[in-house]
Parts: structure tokens; C-alpha cells; sequence
């Protein structure tokens, strides 16, 4: 079975950027669908975007359409969150997952995440 374990979070001001990884061991990330998801204080976790494993295809809240850019790199074994023009509402721990979107209320193997803090 697949584990991952996500990286790269950290302290970013207002219009900066981040780099988030989801780093796979277990099996080849080739065969499952990635989803990020992130979630704020008091609130529900949400995703964030989706890579498809079947067509290569990319999918974004609307809120982060346009800023975040989801990416695997194969060799690495591992899928990529490239962050841009954050916002202070972008503050949140981001998990990965072999899931996307609604699929995620019956997933049992979150990882512990990585804080993002969108503040100057």
C-alpha cells in the first residue's frame, strides 16, 4: 500500500510562493490519482486540486484556479503543489492523498501535513 508523506510548508508573506511535495513510497504513484487538500482552523478539510492518473489531467478548487499548479515527476515518485500569489486565506495544513475531492470522507490514511502560513 502507498504512504506518503508531504514536505515544503513553511512562513510566506502575501504574493509569495511555495513548493509543496508529496513524496510516495510503497507502490508507483503512476496508478493513483493525487489529491491535495488543505484545511484551516475551525473549518472542513477541502480540496485543492486533483492529478488524474489515467490522462495526465489537472483539476483546481476555483479558489486556487490560476495560482497552484499540481505536477508529478515519475522518477522521483512524487507529486508537487507549486503555490503562487498566496493569500493570508491560503493558511492551512495541506495534505496529499490517493483520492480526490468528495472521495476523501471514506479516507483513512492522512499523513500529517504541511503548515502553510500565508502572513506578513
Amino acid at each position: 500500500q502507498v504512504q506518503l508523506v508531504e514536505s515544503g510548508g513553511g512562513l510566506v508573506q502575501p504574493g509569495g510562493s511555495l513548493r509543496l511535495s508529496c513524496a510516495a513510497s510503497g507502490d508507483s504513484l503512476d496508478y493513483y490519482a493525487i489529491g491535495w487538500f488543505r484545511q484551516a482552523p475551525g473549518k472542513e478539510r477541502e480540496g485543492v486540486s486533483c492529478a488524474s492518473s489515467s490522462d495526465g489531467s489537472s483539476y483546481y478548487a476555483p479558489s486556487v484556479k490560476g495560482r497552484f499548479t499540481i505536477s508529478r515527476d515519475n522518477a522521483k515518485n512524487t507529486v508537487y503543489l507549486q503555490m503562487n500569489s498566496l493569500k493570508p486565506e491560503d493558511t492551512a495544513v495541506y495534505y496529499c492523498a490517493t483520492v480526490c475531492w468528495s472521495a476523501a470522507k471514506d479516507y483513512r490514511s492522512w499523513g500529517q501535513g504541511t503548515q502553510v502560513t500565508v502572513s506578513s
